[in-house]
């Protein structure tokens, strides 16, 4: 009988299971049965995976305090993503639950929804996708519920939902639009008025309204339970005070974060009272109470994660108190604190840069501002700014590398024999004193650390067991082992004798301190006076060509200071340097003329003795012309650069390849210093390659890359030597055997630059013969060599058409051309341009071989 019962519920059960999980039926158990199903089983698990999700969108999402933050914590690009890229895995399965509780558990029967939990699925659907930016189809789930569920509890939400879409969208007017008439038409929960007030508070700050935003943002503050929320509302709204000018209002904002204390998270907090210190002008009152708060700050050990932004505050203050020392300290102190904060050390090597910059340590300047740049976007207004004081920076210190050590030079050599001795004994002495404290340093340093080590526990057990463990024997072998083979690099076969010893680093830093006349001396060569005096030059020849060197790399910084700089007191200090070293005579006029520019900008009586010396000693140049008639420099005269490049620039084009070299290096010595210099060097260089060949093109080409690094030439220069020296570099020459038929071919007729006159009465025959043979080639005379030149017939698609019509001007007795020619394929032609080699394509290809 027992068995019978069981079996007959049994079945029942069954029956009324296999019933329930209809969805087309609108009974109370089938409604019951499939909501609990979504919400416990199905739904569960993707609201699992969508909190996972967040969490570490939350973890891996890092503010910019620096800017406005954005009301809702969520890492944005610009890309609009589709169903088919890749996605975050927690949020591909939080979706693929929420289709799989609509797909299985929906019961929509009679257009209306009878299970109640298939809204919430709807709403996971869109969440999910809206955290993955995939922000249409998320569009596309919050409708749906707008649209379908008139009486669903998550109605609200899915309108503030579905606004935070089109705000995301940047259709922000149609997000306000919807959220007013939502606060019109509907009751929301404070939760639900909160979130859209924030929402709207977004908008408004996208639409560079600030003042509304901060109101909304004070009304989502007052209605919202989270206090992470409240936090970043009261933040945020103190950000918008502090773009409008408003400090005060923006301190009372501030003071609300603070005043959560741990309710909110710490890093609003931190950020709030360095905003708050930021707002507060300096006085003698309250800058000792400043001083304290900010130590405070330093010293509180909640505060280590943000100790970066906290020195640099530190920095900043003693910045404005006239504290140099201990702003660099702090600047320095923030860097090394800092992780993954971009700005932050772009705004601290900025500090260093400009701290550097202003007391003329301009090497150290430039390294600050490389650094700087690797923290910056680039293609922003910032980037460029600071890419351009780097270059100006590049030329500084390339000039006064080249300044110290001519000078350096220079000085030893008019040194008597005895001063050069006492030099460099004392600098052999130093050095030795250097090494002498670094290995005591070390030793000290080692002993200290192995002292510890013996008074602990493994210390103490191990004394005197073996080797390593006894401090004395070890710093014995230590010191030995230096002496007798140096400070060498860890790797196989150390012992070598060809294995570099490492210099200290002392030695390194006491060698750049004093001079550049030692690269690198051996051990033996270290400590002797004869190496030292033996780097020291003999010959005038050579001081004479240091010296000009010298006058030049001031004479550019003169310019670099007064031009770029605006430094006129460094810029009349170099120019001054350049005139009383007995500079070269192309050096004399612009560095008078710059600075009687600078004497007359700065009021300086020296101004008129300037100007009269130009007049009555260069009387014919055309700085004494401008001195009398300052309207001159406005016109453009044929006189001037301008004019001067324009006219050789057609000479090139017209091929008078010879008179563009002489006259670019006049104007070269002409106008040294003016920015129009690279531009003739560059034409030069192309008129060289042009007359001369490749190699010596090649020549000079890298001396425009070389010497004019951060002009538009150079950088054109060096792009053309990188990029199209190797292209015409080769020099073989193609087979013409077995490429008659195809090609590109030309007829030659070679001439002397003497027969000019001959050359251009065949030009003028040839270009007739083509007009009446009714060929569609091309004739031009082209310039090989300084005595010889082409008269050249192109375009012919075989080498027999090239042989036929050359042949045919021989044999026509309307033409009867007997000059010499010859038929050669383009590229061949071209090779022999470039390398002027036509003598060694004469004997290769077309003498016929034996």
């Amino acid at each position: 009988m027992n068995f019978r019962i069981k079996l007959v519920i049994t079945a029942f059960l069954g029956v009324l299971l296999f019933n329930a999980c209809s969805v087309k039926k609108d009974k109370f158990i089938n409604r019951n049965w499939h909501a609990l199903n979504t919400k416990y089983n199905v739904l569960y698990n993707g609201n699992i995976a969508f909190d996972t999700g967040r969490e570490e969108l939350n973890s891996s999402y890092k503010d910019d305090y620096w800017e406005v933050l954005p009301v809702e914590r969520l890492e944005v690009t610009e890309e609009i993503k589709l169903d088919s890229e890749d996605n975050n895995p927690n949020f591909i399965i939080a979706e693929e639950k929420a289709t799989k509780a609509i797909q299985k558990h929906s019961m929509d029967i009679k257009d209306e929804e009878r299970n109640p939990q298939t809204d919430e699925a709807f709403l996971l659907l869109g969440k999910a996708r809206y955290f993955d930016q995939r922000y249409i189809p998320a569009l596309e789930a919050f409708n749906y519920i707008i649209r379908k569920y008139t009486y669903s509890d998550k109605l609200n939400e899915a309108h503030i939902w579905r606004e935070k879409v089109n705000i995301r969208l940047e259709n922000e007017e149609l997000a306000l639009k919807n959220l007013k008439r939502l606060f019109k038409y509907e009751e929301l929960r404070d939760q639900e008025y909160a979130d859209a007030r924030a929402m709207m508070a977004q908008a408004f700050i996208n639409l560079k309204a600030p003042d509304t935003a901060i109101q909304n943002l004070k009304i989502a503050g007052h209605y919202t339970k989270k206090n992470p929320e409240k936090g970043r509302y009261y933040y945020i709204i103190g950000q918008l005070y502090n773009q409008l000018g408003y400090k005060d209002s923006a301190n009372y904002a501030f003071d609300k974060v603070i005043d959560l204390n741990r309710k909110s998270p710490r890093v609003y907090m931190i950020n709030a009272e360095i905003q708050k210190i930021r707002n507060t002008e300096i006085t003698q009152e309250n800058k000792e109470e400043l001083f304290e708060y900010l130590t405070d700050l330093e010293e509180n050990r909640e505060n280590r994660p943000f100790l970066d932004k906290i020195y640099r505050q530190v920095a900043e203050f003693h910045l404005e108190n006239n504290a140099d020392s201990l702003a660099i300290v702090y600047f320095n102190k923030s860097l090394r604190a800092t992780q993954n904060e971009p700005k932050l050390n772009a705004l601290n090597y900025e500090n260093l840069a400009v701290y550097n910059f202003d007391g003329n340590e301009y090497k150290m300047a430039g390294a600050y501002y490389d650094s700087m740049l690797t923290n910056l976007k680039e293609n922003t207004k910032k980037y460029r700014t600071t890419k351009k004081k780097l270059d100006n920076l590049e030329d500084v210190i390339k000039y006064e590398d080249i300044v110290q050590y001519t000078d350096s030079v220079i000085t030893l050599y008019h040194m008597p024999k005895d001063d050069q001795l006492a030099y460099f004994q004392e600098f052999i002495d130093e050095m030795k004193r250097a090494e002498e404290a670094a290995a005591k340093a070390a030793e000290e340093k080692l002993t200290a650390s192995f002292a510890a080590f013996g008074d602990s526990k493994g210390g103490k057990e191990n004394k005197g067991k073996f080797y390593f463990y006894n401090i004395q024997s070890l710093g014995f072998g230590k010191n030995d082992f230096t002496n007798r083979w140096g400070n060498r690099e860890l790797g196989d076969d150390w012992r070598w004798s060809n294995k570099a010893r490492v210099s200290p680093q002392t030695q390194d830093e006491t060698l750049a301190a004093n001079d550049s006349l030692s690269s690198g001396p051996t051990d033996e060569e270290k400590y002797s006076l004869e190496f030292y005096m033996d780097q020291i030059p003999t010959d005038i020849a050579v001081i004479d060509s240091l010296n000009k060197e010298r006058n030049f790399a001031n004479y550019q910084l003169g310019l670099i200071y007064k031009e770029k700089f605006k430094e006129n007191l460094l810029a009349s200090g170099k120019l001054e340097d350049v005139l009383g070293a007995n500079p070269e005579e192309r050096l004399v006029l612009p560095s008078k003329y710059n600075l009687y520019k600078i004497y007359e900008e700065e009021g300086s009586p020296l101004m008129e003795t300037l100007k009269n010396d130009i007049i009555q000693n260069h009387p014919g140049s055309r700085y004494a012309e401008i001195l009398l008639n300052p309207q001159a420099v406005l016109a453009a005269n044929e006189d001037s650069p301008e004019q001067r490049y324009n006219a050789l620039f057609q000479k090139y084009r017209n091929q008078d390849f010879l008179q563009v070299i002489t006259g670019a290096e006049e104007n070269i010595n002409r106008y040294t210093g003016d920015p129009i210099v690279p531009k003739f060097e560059m034409l030069k260089a192309n008129a060289i390659g042009r007359l001369n060949g490749f190699e010596e093109f090649k020549e000079a080409l890298n001396y425009v890359a070389l010497t004019y690094p951060n002009n538009p030439e150079g950088k054109k220069a060096e792009q053309m030597v990188a990029e199209q020296l190797p292209k015409l570099e080769p020099k073989e020459f193609s087979s013409e055997v077995g490429s008659e038929g195809s090609g590109n071919w030309k007829v030659v007729f070679p001439f002397k630059r003497s027969k000019n006159e001959e050359a251009l009465k065949l030009k003028e025959r040839l270009e007739e013969s083509i007009k009446d043979l009714k060929y569609r080639n091309v004739v031009s005379k082209d310039i090989y060599t300084l005595e010889d030149q082409f008269v050249i017939v192109h375009g012919f698609k075989s080498k027999d058409r090239a042989l036929g019509y050359s042949e045919l001007l021989q044999k026509n007795k309307d033409y009867r051309i007997k000059d010499p020619r010859f038929v050669i394929l383009s590229s061949n032609y071209k090779i022999v341009q470039v390398h002027k080699n036509l003598e060694t394509y004469k004997n290769s290809v077309l003498t016929p071989k034996p």
